[in-house]
Order: structure tokens, then sequence, then C-alpha cells
């Protein structure tokens, strides 16, 4: 068992072990509905969307940042030559589901999401409930590369139930069932509907400031695939409307699909990527 996969294992164990009756209404902070706001700063954990959903018809827009492996030292200049990019515009059209439309310099990727909160944490319910949907279509592949090529081998769903709680002003978790599906697969023994799971936390170090991470566990990658399960760990610094992270990942991809299929940095071997997401809200 890898490393990711031990620290996956050993996230479980933890959070089962946290004080479930620790007392929530101590400094937490409330709607005037009641229901616990909060639980994460960002849109996203780390590399993985959050529950956190837009007010009604408030706007976000959000610039990502992936530069390339510190491995290779002064030879990329730690990465700052190879870098990745993601522009992302979200709209919340009501106060319980958002809607989003990117597009990233990976694979060329166009991405368009919906987010929608089916339950909200309250005193009287232990959990938030999100469901977030992403359609993708890679606009990098090639007739000459693929001769029989269709529209529809570009395209890629993911789906993913998020259930998150906020213990105190301190402590939340995330757990998420996932499935996805590529249309067009790379390894010839990859299905083309693949299924996964994502944990994340977020501790907070001062009002302001929380260490967060996330890691994506594929359940039935391919056996000759080469790519690795995502883990990002980073920093979250909230400033007014701004919500800027500074993180490390092995993963150099953004969006959701690609996340799961196409990590390809290992944590072991030091080949994990600097990056950066900054949101601002309208």
């Amino acid at each position: 068992m890898n490393f990711p996969d031990r620290f996956f294992l050993i996230f479980i164990f933890f959070t089962l072990q946290v004080n479930s009756q620790s007392d929530l209404l101590s400094e937490i902070d409330y709607e005037e509905n009641l229901d616990i706001i909060a639980t994460f700063k960002g849109l996203k954990i780390v590399n993985f969307e959050s529950t956190k959903i837009l007010a009604a018809k408030q706007f976000a827009f959000s610039v990502s940042h992936r530069f390339g492996s510190v491995k290779y030292g002064f030879n990329n200049f730690f990465g700052l030559d190879d870098a990745i990019t993601r522009l992302n515009f979200i709209y919340g059209i009501n106060d319980y589901s958002n809607l989003s439309i990117s597009r990233t310099t990976f694979k060329k990727t166009y991405d368009l999401g919906y987010k929608s909160k089916l339950i909200s944490q309250s005193e009287s319910y232990p959990i938030t409930v999100v469901f977030y949907f992403s359609a993708t279509l890679d606009s990098s592949l090639e007739e000459e590369n693929y001769p029989n090529l269709k529209f529809s081998n570009r395209i890629g769903y993911f789906n993913q139930l998020m259930i998150s709680r906020k213990f105190n002003d301190k402590f939340s978790i995330l757990v998420s069932p996932v499935f996805f599906h590529e249309n067009l697969v790379t390894f010839a023994d990859q299905q083309n509907s693949q299924f996964g799971a994502v944990v994340g936390a977020r501790f907070m170090l001062t009002k302001r400031a929380s260490i967060n991470f996330d890691y994506g566990y594929h359940l039935n990658r391919s056996q000759t695939s080469f790519f690795k399960n995502p883990l990002g760990i980073g920093i979250d610094i909230e400033t007014g409307g701004h919500v800027f992270q500074l993180l490390f990942s092995n993963s150099q991809s953004m969006n959701a699909i690609n996340l799961m299929t196409s990590s390809s940095g290992d944590w072991k071997e030091g080949d994990v990527f600097f990056g950066f997401n900054l949101y601002r809200t309208f």
C-alpha cells in the first residue's frame, strides 16, 4: 500500500474517532435560519469542490494556476516554465444552486458545472449534502491521431455527492462518493464508467487562514495506468471578497474528471506541482 492510500485510511480512522457530541453551538457562524455556514471558505478545498454555494445572483471569478513539477529544480525554474491555467466563472442561480463554466489549458478542456445543495447542516441536522455534476469537452484531440474520432469521444461526465460536517469553529471534513464516465479512455483495459471517493478537511489556523487537504481515490483504475491518485495540501487565506489558496499537489490538472484520471505526479519522488486558486466574489 503506497503513501497516499495509507494516508486515506488513516484519515478515515481519525474522523471516525472525532467526538460527535462536541458543542456545535460554540463560536460557530449561523445564518438567520440557523444553518451552519463557513464549513469551507473556498469553493474548492484544494483540488476538489467543497460544499460551499454562492448566494442567489452572486457572481464569482476564479483563476487557478499549476506550475510544472518542482522535481526538476532550475532546469524548468522549479516549474515556472511549465504552467497550466484555468479560468472559471460561477453564478448563483439561487441560494441552493450554482452554475459554472471554465476553460483550462490542460488538454484545452472546457467544463460546464452544476452544484446544488440538498441539505444544510443546522441545529437539527448534522451534515451538509451537496450534489456536483460537470460535463467536460477535450478540444486537444486531433483527428490525425484518432482517425475515427467523433465529437462524443471528447466528452466526459463527473458526478459527486458531497457530505460535509463542521464539528466546531476550527475543524470541518468532507467525504464523497464519485462516479465518472469517459467516452474515450487512454488505456485499453480501462472501463469507460469509473468510480472513486474523495475525502477532504479544513483546520483553521487563525480567523482568516486555514490548512486544507483533499485526496481522490480511484476504485477501478486500469492495471496498466501509470497515473496516481490526486493528493493536494494547501493554505487558505481570506481577505475581504477574496479567498487565496496556496497549494502543492501531485496533479497539474484542475477539472474533477482529469484529477481522477490524469494525475501524473508522485509525492514520494518529490514530483509535485505548486499552484494557487484565487476567488473574487461580486
